[in-house]
């Protein structure tokens, strides 16, 4: 694991849950610096990797760290929901399994020039630093009532009103360390996180689209019609569990009618596979004492096999 720059979470768990794709590519919709892509294809000597991100910076580091693969492994650079969806068409039956790793990774957390930790003297959160929209944007230019959807729905922030009222009276904003300190005050204290870290997760998830992307693969995975492919999403709160939860879900039901329905009438036979994880797989202790952003990382794995 050492010559690994970022860890990656839930590594273990990971390459168990690919083991049984005999042969055939995985996609890793979330390559970011090789992680998980490079343990991969250390422990599955048989199997090929398609990896996708639409950070240059994390293109041009796995470019050059994953090179030793050969032909083992191709990078492609763009949003994974698109790039998955065309990989999902132009290889068929040849793709095994779908990995989404959805979150920020440690390095672009520690790299205080990309704005999303709450010490960054920039106030950016771009994923794809050439992208439209950054986090100066939201927070300077968006509608107050925007601006307490996004941290109520995407942050879960329990007094969003008062902390947007907050932020549209005090801005303009420069940076995310400025952004958090006159925030700080309306925040809970006495969690294991920063007080301003839901505020930043909530604005990063809008910069970013991330449930947007979440949904749109998932939507390209249904929309496949692949008879066999084994998807694995790892989350790091709740809102994108409960999509995946939910979406695995409906893929296993055979029944589709309505829950008011007197018998059945659509068939009974609409499953498309099978969850995998009846509860998602978490970090084990010496992973937690290790990494502690591993703590609230969740792994779900659903079967697709028709």
């Amino acid at each position: 694991m050492k010559e690994i720059p970022h860890i990656p979470v839930l590594y273990r768990e990971v390459v168990q849950a690919y083991a049984p794709c005999m042969e055939g590519f995985i996609i890793d919709c979330t390559m970011g610096y090789g992680g998980h892509t490079s343990l991969l294809l250390d422990a599955l000597p048989n199997r090929k990797v398609i990896g996708i991100d639409q950070d240059p910076t994390a293109i041009a580091f796995s470019t050059q760290r994953l090179a030793p693969y050969g032909d083992r492994v191709e990078i492609r650079q763009g949003r994974f929901s698109v790039v998955a969806e065309a990989l999902l068409g132009e290889k068929k039956d040849q793709i095994c399994g779908i990995l989404a790793d959805i979150g920020v990774s440690s390095l672009q957390l520690d790299q205080r020039e990309r704005g999303f930790s709450y010490e960054s003297d920039t106030l950016d959160m771009r994923m794809n630093p050439n992208a439209p929209l950054s986090a100066y944007q939201v927070v300077n230019e968006y509608g107050q009532s925007a601006i307490e959807t996004i941290l109520r729905d995407y942050g879960e922030v329990t007094n969003a009103r008062i902390v947007a009222e907050t932020i549209v009276k005090k801005r303009p904003f420069e940076s995310s360390k400025e952004l958090s300190n006159a925030i700080f005050h309306l925040m809970p204290k006495g969690k294991k996180i920063h007080p301003s870290t839901l505020v930043m997760q909530a604005i990063r998830i809008e910069v970013n689209d991330e449930l947007g992307e979440l949904t749109r693969l998932l939507d390209a995975i249904e929309n496949s019609k692949l008879k066999k492919l084994r998807v694995g999403i790892i989350t790091f709160h709740s809102l994108e569990d409960r999509i995946v939860k939910q979406r695995f879900t409906k893929w296993a039901k055979n029944c589709i009618c309505p829950d008011d329905a007197m018998r059945c009438t659509c068939g009974n036979n609409h499953s498309i596979g099978k969850v995998i994880t009846k509860k998602p797989l978490t970090a084990q202790e010496d992973e937690l004492r290790a990494n502690s952003r591993s703590r609230s990382a969740k792994l779900r794995i659903f079967e697709i096999n028709k």
